[in-house]
């Protein structure tokens, strides 16, 4: 009788990375959906961002009341000094207020797939930057991993881009919050805050949402005076599924796996996007969205290969 061999803990803790990796891109891409919907009823950007938030950050408070033993040791770590705070305030104004306010900003005047092609190039930037500030290796096959990855993602989305003069300051928003989530990634992976992922998330996303509902009413914007049932779903899903739990896996992942590695998975997003738009917002796949998924999946073969080889040197080094 043949006996079946055990999963190793290394295999399952590899598996549950890889899960929480495509469960927080899925939701990321599905916020796409629910901000553009939200934006087209009348919905301005940065109350929509700011209130987004605020629901979000209340949302992840929930979740570490239930998983910590001492809620307001976790929520306020007694290690915590005045630069950590600090770390926290500025990863809430890089990730949450300027990446998400000026992406939101530039959705509207540009469609979700180009928005989520601009935004997910900041793999580019995390592994470029990463390999200076992180002293995380760049080899040339990540490098060709990264490249392939980013040709992969514009075929996806089928010639998205549009340089007209209503557009382009949308694309170019769009870019400069990808810079942003770029710089937020590389200071927590820095920073190594002794504090809990949910901790974390609740403070750097109510951090964000004040500043963002500073500006939205210093702008005059207001709520619309009138939503329907359908556009107050859109605001829940993506307050809660689309932000406190796609924020709080994304968080997790950059614990378990390295900065460079956790955000090559971020290309997965513009995929779901088109797949969401298809499905929500009645878009087609084309021929070369077909083939550039594909090339992301080639992409991410090629950019996880490095650091299993790599592994498996040391380790025969190490006998």
């Amino acid at each position: 009788m043949t006996s079946i061999k055990p999963r190793r803990p290394h295999d399952q803790s590899a598996a549950v990375y890889y899960v929480i990796l495509i469960t927080a891109t899925f939701l990321m891409a599905s916020s796409f959906i629910a901000g553009k919907i939200l934006l087209a009823d009348g919905v301005p950007a940065f109350l929509l961002v700011g209130w987004r938030f605020v629901l979000a950050a209340l949302a992840a408070a929930v979740v570490l009341r239930s998983r910590a033993d001492h809620f307001f040791a976790a929520l306020f770590p007694s290690r915590f000094g005045f630069s950590d705070w600090a770390t926290v305030a500025a990863i809430g104004i890089l990730q949450t207020a300027l990446a998400m306010g000026l992406l939101f900003w530039a959705m509207e005047t540009i469609s979700p797939p180009s928005a989520a092609i601009l935004l997910f190039t900041n793999p580019l930037w995390v592994a470029l930057i990463g390999h200076a500030a992180l002293d995380e290796k760049l080899s040339r096959l990540k490098v060709m991993g990264l490249a392939l990855g980013i040709a992969g993602v514009g075929f996806a989305l089928g010639g998205a881009f549009s340089l007209n003069a209503d557009a382009i300051g949308g694309e170019l928003l769009a870019l400069l919050a990808a810079l942003s989530w770029t710089a937020s990634t590389i200071v927590n992976r820095r920073a190594r805050l002794p504090i809990d992922t949910w901790a974390l998330t609740f403070w750097q996303m109510l951090a964000g949402a004040l500043a963002l509902l500073c500006v939205a009413y210093a702008r005059g914007e207001h709520w619309p005076a009138h939503l329907s049932v359908a556009a107050l779903g859109w605001f829940f899903w993506l307050a809660i599924p689309g932000s406190t739990v796609s924020f709080g896996l994304w968080f997790l992942a950059l614990k378990r796996g390295g900065a460079t590695r956790s955000s090559s998975y971020l290309f997965l997003a513009p995929l779901f996007t088109v797949i969401l738009s298809t499905l929500v917002l009645r878009t087609t796949i084309t021929a070369p969205q077909a083939l550039g998924g594909a090339l992301v999946g080639l992409s991410l073969w090629l950019v996880n290969r490095t650091p299993r080889k790599e592994e498996k040197e040391l380790s025969a080094a190490r006998g």
